[in-house]
C-alpha cells in the first residue's frame, strides 16, 4: 500500500460516494504496474467543470451556523483543507468528498446574474447574503473566472449587504470595489487563521495563503476601516488549541475587531478522511489528536446537536472555551463588529432611484 502524504493536497483518498450504487479503489497491483513503467497512477491535476443552477442565493436553516443566507460561485474547494465541513456536499453533484472535493471544482458561471435577479425580485427584503457559506470565494479559481468580484460589482449596483468569508490574500485585489462598498456600510469581511506556525499550515490547508499573508490582508483591510472579523476555526486539540491567545493577540494587533471560533468536529465522511490524513501525515500524534476530539463530542469524531456540535463539551472543550473567553477579554475588550446597512437596498431594487 501506498502511504506517501499526496504532495499539495489535503485528502490523502477518495472515499466512496453514499449515494453512488458503484465506487473505485486504486489497487496496490496497479500501483505497482505504474511504478514498473515509469507511469503516473493519478496527475493529482485540478479540473474546472462549468454547472448552470437556477438559482444562487442559500437559505441557511441551521439555527447556530450565524447566518442567513449565503451563495457559493464555486463548489469543490482547492485550498484542500482536510478537516472542511463543506466536503460532505461534494457527494450530492455525485463526487467524492475526499480528493475530488480539492480537484473537482464546479463554476457557476451565471452566479453574477442569479444573483443580480434575487436582488431585483420585488418580494426580497435585504438581509446579508455571505460570500461563501460552504467553499472559500477567493480559492485559486477566482483568479480566472472572477466571479466574486462580478458578484460583488452586483451588490455594490444595488447597494445590498455581503458579508465575505476567506483565507486567501486575492481578496486584496478587489480592494477598491470593497472600499466603495464600505462607504456604504455594506461589507464586512471574516479572514480565517487557523494556525501561526507555517508548518501547520502547510499540512492541514495546503492550498491556502500563507500566514503572514493572511495577517497582512487583515491589516490592509482594517487600515482602510473595512471591519474584519478573525475565523479562529477550527480549534483542532493537539495540533493548534495551545495558540488561542496568540492567535487572537495577532488578529487584534493586525486590526481585527472581533473573532470567532468553533472546536473540529468530523461529520460524515471527513471522519474517515481526517483520520487517514492524520495517520500518513502526523503518525506521532494521531491517537492522541484524535482521542482528544472524541473526548469534545461524548466519545465520537462527530456531533449533529445544534448548539453544542461545533463547541464542544467536557473538560477539554471547556479548557479551550475558558482561553477564548481570556483572550477576548485581554485583546478585544473595546472592540466591535458593527452591524451591516440594509436600509439602502430597497430604492436602489429596480436599478433607478426613485424621484420621491
Amino acid at each position: 500500500m501506498n502511504n506517501s502524504p499526496i504532495k499539495g493536497r489535503g485528502a490523502q483518498e477518495n472515499t466512496p460516494n453514499k449515494f453512488l450504487q458503484h465506487s473505485y479503489e486504486t489497487r496496490d497491483d496497479f500501483l505497482e504496474f505504474c511504478r514498473l513503467e515509469g507511469e503516473e497512477a493519478d496527475k493529482n491535476k485540478t479540473q474546472y467543470i462549468p454547472i448552470f443552477p437556477k438559482t444562487i442565493v442559500n437559505e441557511v436553516t441551521s439555527p447556530d451556523v450565524g447566518m442567513m443566507y449565503s451563495m457559493n460561485p464555486y463548489q469543490g474547494c482547492e485550498h484542500g483543507c482536510v478537516y472542511c465541513y463543506a466536503r460532505n456536499t461534494h457527494e450530492y453533484w455525485g463526487y467524492s468528498a475526499g480528493l475530488d472535493f480539492e480537484r473537482k471544482i464546479l463554476v457557476k458561471k451565471d452566479a453574477p446574474k442569479l444573483l443580480e435577479a434575487k436582488l431585483k425580485n420585488t418580494s426580497w427584503k435585504a438581509c446579508t447574503i455571505v460570500l461563501s457559506g460552504n467553499t472559500d470565494c477567493y480559492q485559486p479559481a477566482e483568479k480566472e473566472f472572477k466571479l466574486t468580484r462580478a458578484c460583488l460589482e452586483v451588490f455594490l449596483k444595488y447597494r445590498h449587504p455581503v458579508g465575505i468569508i476567506t483565507k486567501n490574500a486575492l481578496i486584496l485585489r478587489d480592494l477598491d470595489i470593497i472600499k466603495e462598498l464600505n462607504a456604504y456600510g455594506l461589507i464586512g469581511v471574516n479572514v480565517s487563521v487557523t494556525s501561526l506556525r507555517e508548518e501547520t499550515r502547510r499540512v492541514l490547508e495546503p492550498r491556502t495563503a500563507s500566514i503572514p499573508k493572511r495577517l497582512k490582508v487583515i491589516k490592509v483591510l482594517s487600515d482602510n476601516g473595512i471591519p474584519v472579523n478573525a475565523m479562529l476555526a477550527p480549534i483542532i486539540p493537539g495540533i493548534n488549541s495551545h495558540e488561542i491567545m496568540d492567535l487572537a493577540k495577532a488578529v487584534s494587533e493586525n486590526g481585527a475587531l472581533s473573532f470567532a471560533f468553533t472546536v473540529v468536529r468530523l461529520n460524515g465522511d471527513i471522519g474517515c478522511i481526517f483520520t487517514d490524513w492524520i495517520r500518513k501525515t502526523l503518525p506521532d500524534r494521531a491517537d492522541k489528536v484524535l482521542n482528544q476530539i472524541k473526548e469534545c463530542h461524548g466519545g465520537t469524531l462527530n456531533d449533529s446537536r445544534f448548539g453544542i456540535r461545533s463547541k464542544g463539551e467536557g473538560k477539554i472543550a471547556t479548557q479551550i472555551h475558558d482561553m477564548v473567553r481570556l483572550a477576548k477579554q485581554k485583546y478585544f475588550k473595546d472592540k466591535k463588529f458593527p452591524a451591516l446597512n440594509t436600509e439602502l437596498h430597497e430604492q436602489y431594487k429596480t436599478g433607478q432611484l426613485s424621484l420621491f
